[in-house]
């Protein structure tokens, strides 16, 4: 299996055996060895089902595969980035934040409510499950590790959220006092909550 290394607070290196990765398109930045590099489409699988879920969020998670045997760099923007290992778990992940995925892992794009009519985004995330690693981007600053248990529900900014994994349910709150309160008043304000036993991880930094 191929695995995933934190090189720099914002440069994940990816080892190759004859083995492969996929990781967003135009991550790369550097590589050394025989690696070869082919689209592999997007994330959210494939046919009628996936193409019509990429044309409602407006946004591609397209792919690229990486295999051979070698070293492979990726990095996008100066995000700071994280591997998170999944040992038959699964991790939903909101798709402009996933970076790379290495492992017997499978990826789905699923529903996960409207923003906002402003900006169209997050209206689908990425569920990758399985056993593997996954490599996350966040702005602004290492990922935030948020503990959730039955007796302390969270809310999240939904632009500030970026993972969740354990046994957590979602669900939307539309009377988003503080967001007027600071300023972010306007478009159809709403957060995001969770309920359950699990992780939370959010960025520092909104999209």
């Amino acid at each position: 299996m191929a695995q995933l290394f934190e090189k720099s607070k914002k440069v994940i290196e990816a080892h190759l055996a004859g083995t492969s990765i996929r990781a967003i398109s135009g991550s790369m930045v550097a590589y050394e060895g025989n690696v070869q590099f082919k689209s592999a489409g997007f994330g959210g699988g494939d046919g009628v089902i996936a193409g019509l879920k990429r044309r409602a969020t407006g946004e591609s998670l397209s792919l690229m595969e990486c295999t051979g045997n070698g070293r492979v760099f990726f990095a996008v923007n100066g995000q700071h980035v994280t591997v998170v290992n999944l040992n038959n778990e699964t991790l939903q992940v909101e798709s402009q934040q996933l970076l790379a995925f290495a492992g017997n892992l499978r990826t789905d794009v699923s529903f996960a409510g409207l923003r906002g009519a402003s900006t169209g985004q997050g209206l689908f995330t990425t569920t990758v499950s399985g056993v593997g690693q996954v490599a996350l981007l966040s702005a602004g600053g290492p990922l935030i590790h948020l503990e959730v248990s039955p007796q302390y529900p969270l809310v999240v900014d939904p632009d500030a959220f970026v993972a969740a994994r354990g046994q957590l349910s979602q669900s939307f709150i539309t009377d988003v006092g503080w967001r007027s309160v600071m300023g972010q008043g306007g478009g159809e304000a709403f957060s995001l909550r969770w309920d359950g036993q699990g992780v939370v991880l959010i960025q520092p930094a909104e999209r």
